[in-house]
């Protein structure tokens, strides 16, 4: 799972936009526990989600035709003009060119071969996320993919990232970690678009951990979002379900197994 060590290539931070960030707001209330803290003017007006008065998410209003509601996940990199330039030497491009945000970092947009969009995050001041691995915070992510073997040769050849294959019935999970990392440092999976007829297109997904997955269901139904697959288990990994916020933004919840059952 993920850990706070913010290795380079590791995740370092996860937002999402929406056109109305009130009319999401309420929804992760409801689910995660999370408040809405506005951003200030020097900031472009960027938000965050906090849990009990710590980070737990960003959050960005925009209009409605800039982009489609979606979570974003950030990856830290110690040069992050280095990294745009090696995103596009390995066949990715840029969507914005790298910016200083005041003193807290340097940040740029971009996407890889498949067209996904991620950012990259140059530590200032704001050294990452404050909740991770606990209820309310990100726990896990994966990519959705159309070609497993372009994703992890064009993430391995910009961050150094280091996979390892997990077997189960009928096929096989690619884990990924950051280079010199171990399986304590793995943080997400690359998954092909062609397993899950319910993806139709590439994308990062960040996975949320919750207490109880069924009642977190429950909750975002009622609350006005939309479950993209029921609650499933799977054995040394949890309980998870595909939901997308009241915006559309798309996302997973994850009851992991107790520690003595993870990775069984």
């Amino acid at each position: 799972m993920l850990n706070n060590r913010f290795m380079p290539g590791a995740p370092v931070w996860v937002d999402m936009c929406a056109p109305d960030l009130g009319s999401v707001s309420g929804f992760y209330r409801e689910l995660f526990g999370w408040e809405l803290q506005q951003g200030a003017e020097d900031v472009g007006g960027y938000s965050q989600y906090q849990l009990s008065g710590r980070t737990a998410a960003g959050a960005m209003a925009i209009s409605a035709d800039e982009a489609a509601p979606a979570w974003t996940l950030y990856l830290r990199t110690p040069d992050v003009d280095a990294t745009v330039k090696a995103v596009e030497q390995a066949g990715g491009s840029t969507l914005f060119e790298a910016v200083d945000i005041l003193d807290l970092g340097r940040m740029a947009g971009l996407t890889d071969t498949a067209g996904v969009p991620f950012s990259v995050w140059q530590q200032g001041e704001l050294k990452g996320l404050d909740v991770l691995n606990e209820p309310g915070g990100l726990v896990w992510t994966e990519l959705y993919t159309p070609d497993v073997s372009a994703a992890t040769a064009f993430y391995g050849a910009v961050f150094g990232w280091q996979t390892t294959e997990a077997a189960f019935p009928g096929g096989s999970y690619t884990m990924v970690h950051p280079a010199g990392g171990s399986a304590d440092d793995m943080f997400g999976g690359i998954v092909p678009l062609a397993s899950d007829p319910s993806e139709t297109g590439a994308y990062w997904l960040p996975y949320f951990q919750v207490d109880d997955c069924d009642a977190a269901v429950a909750k975002a139904r009622e609350s006005g979002g939309e479950v993209r697959m029921e609650p499933v288990s799977m054995e040394g990994v949890g309980r998870f379900a595909k939901l997308a916020d009241p915006a559309g933004a798309k996302f997973t919840v994850l009851q992991p197994s107790p520690p003595g059952e993870q990775g069984r």
